[in-house]
């Protein structure tokens, strides 16, 4: 499987948008914010996802696609789908985590 993309379809001024946004920082996700007023093949894509609403947050890894989720939804679902994006999958990040507690190696 190739490196997904994590894309939370958001919209100015959206509170479930700016706690989504929140959440998913907090946890070191990365991910790509799309404004769906400024950008219409975006609104287009939560129309499709949102039986026809553009109903934000809508997040999309890959084939997985959900409305309204939660931080906690995005990150599990990126543990199956984009791996690579959640936060203790990055390449040095338990290395880092651990020196950033003071533990120091060995080697």
């Amino acid at each position: 499987m190739g490196s997904q993309e994590v894309t939370v379809y958001t919209r100015p001024g959206c509170p479930f948008c700016m706690s989504l946004r929140a959440g998913l920082r907090r946890r070191g996700m990365d991910f790509t914010e799309v404004d769906i007023w400024q950008d219409p093949d975006a609104a287009a894509t939560v129309r499709s996802l949102a039986e026809g609403n553009e109903t934000v947050p809508t997040v999309v890894i890959g084939e997985w696609s959900a409305v309204n989720p939660s931080a906690s939804q995005v990150v599990e679902a990126a543990d199956t789908h984009a791996p690579e994006r959640v936060p203790d999958r990055k390449p040095g990040a338990v290395e880092g985590a651990i020196n950033a507690l003071g533990f120091r190696s060995n080697s």
